[in-house]
């Protein structure tokens, strides 16, 4: 992969988080596998190349390509504004967490706890999804910037899809961290669009 489409695959995991928690909000439904794939990056540390972080390919991180692409393409019949909103947010709350090493050192530790649970429950049990919703709420929940979610209040208010909201926030942040490593920044959602756009492509057809 080019530099360019490791960038995207980083900022397509944002956004892949960022529309299943909005599906969440808003329906209360959502297939296991992209949420599966996502709580899992939470745990690879030492990738030899992005694809490692997302299960080896880009196959869970589609529906995130589509929102970036309707982003980037600023057509408002498409555009999917809750899920930019949430995108953005995470691309700010990233910034933010990376100058606090006391909360990085905390979720260093806590993803430790967390590795073990999913060695003995799997990735998308319910309780490993509820201790990476506690490690979102115990760290960025924090910050005086939030992630105001909205939706179905019925859907909202059920616990399990609060801790799965608050896992695929704290996954998508983590991308967000990915993303900046490689060379990411927020200028190119604005000033780079077309190139992005011409990188973009090949990925949601692929």
């Amino acid at each position: 992969m080019t530099a360019l489409e490791e960038q995207l695959v980083a900022l397509g995991a944002v956004f892949a988080a960022a529309s299943l928690a909005d599906r969440i909000a808003r329906t209360g439904q959502v297939p296991e596998a992209p949420v599966a794939c996502l709580i899992g990056s939470l745990l690879v540390r030492n990738p030899g190349n992005t694809l490692e972080v997302y299960g080896g390919d880009t196959l869970n991180l589609k529906d995130g390509f589509k929102a970036l692409a309707s982003a980037l393409e600023r057509n408002p019949a498409s555009l999917q504004r809750e899920p930019l909103r949430y995108a953005l947010a995470m691309l700010g709350l990233e910034r933010q967490l990376n100058a606090r090493n006391d909360l990085l050192e905390i979720m260093g530790s806590r993803l430790d706890q967390i590795e073990q649970q999913v060695q003995h429950f799997g990735v998308a049990h319910e309780n490993v999804i509820a201790a990476c919703g506690g490690l979102y709420q115990d760290t960025i929940s924090t910050f005086r910037q939030r992630i105001q979610v909205h939706g179905d209040m019925r859907f909202l208010q059920q616990p399990a899809n609060a801790a799965k909201i608050r896992a695929l926030l704290l996954a998508g942040i983590r991308a967000a961290r990915l993303w900046h490593q490689l060379g990411g920044r927020r200028w190119q959602l604005l000033f780079s669009r077309r190139k992005l756009l011409n990188a973009l492509y090949p990925l949601i057809r692929n």
